[in-house]
């Protein structure tokens, strides 16, 4: 993991799927991250290993399955347990289902929809009836598409907002832009944080059930999800399960 001093490393992925990108990321991490003590945020204190800066461009993101592909015989726990992914759509993108503990849920911003969700000390669940606290940016891209055409630009979907920088965690998924060419629905994301091991394939597959959900109203197929960050990392904890996965031993763990 050397980097010669003063330049950011950039890496590029090109992968067929959202499994094929989670491993080239897992394996060129390794090799090219950089690795440093964490002074705020997640695991404070901890150490992680991130890219600099780092492109994935991803070209059948609707290839099944989304999770990653664990072989049995390497009795590693999966990133994303089966059927994760479907829910994390449904409560997390398409409407914003927002516990006690979370300081925001992406589908608030994106749907605009925000429901409540509570647990007594029981374990019993409660749960508001939804409320509108924004703009529905997913419903207003299908329709400007419908109404005004495809070669425009004008059609991003912002998670981030200027008041998040006074949150303890803020959100890491800033963008989602869109672009409808050859027939396609394409979506470019950008992420300030990125969490590699469990988020990206979790984040990645919710993204591409949004983007065919989407390409269906608007009238075309899904395409590709090129995706950037300048925080996407490996905690610690995970090193071992990395490089079990990648059978590569890059980092020294005890140092």
């Amino acid at each position: 993991m050397d980097h010669q001093v003063g330049f950011l490393k950039t890496i590029s992925i090109v992968a067929r799927d959202i499994p094929d990108a989670w491993f080239q990321c897992v394996f060129n991490i390794l090799d090219h991250g950089y690795r440093y003590v964490i002074d705020q945020g997640s695991f404070e204190g901890s150490e992680r290993i991130e890219f600099d800066d780092v492109r994935v461009k991803i070209t059948h993101p609707h290839m099944r399955p989304l999770e990653p592909d664990i072989p049995p015989s390497y009795s590693i726990p999966a990133p994303v347990a089966p059927g994760y992914i479907d829910t994390y759509f449904n409560e997390k993108i398409m409407v914003g289902v927002k516990d006690e503990n979370e300081d925001y849920v992406y589908g608030e911003r994106l749907s605009g929809i925000l429901v409540k969700r509570y647990r007594d000390e029981k374990g019993n669940i409660t749960m508001d009836e939804p409320v509108i606290v924004g703009p529905n940016q997913i419903e207003a891209v299908i329709e400007r598409y419908q109404k005004y055409g495809f070669n425009t630009n004008q059609t991003t979907m912002e998670v981030g907002r200027p008041d998040d920088c006074l949150l303890n965690d803020p959100p890491c998924l800033r963008l989602v832009d869109c672009r409808v060419r050859y027939g396609k629905l394409h979506f470019f994301v950008y992420f300030r944080s990125w969490d590699l091991w469990g988020g990206f394939p979790a984040n990645l597959g919710a993204l591409q059930m949004l983007k065919e959900d989407m390409s269906k109203k608007i009238g075309v197929e899904p395409g590709e999800t090129i995706a950037y960050s300048k925080g996407l990392h490996l905690y610690k904890y995970i090193w071992e399960l990395a490089q079990l996965r990648t059978g590569i031993q890059k980092v020294e763990l005890n140092d």
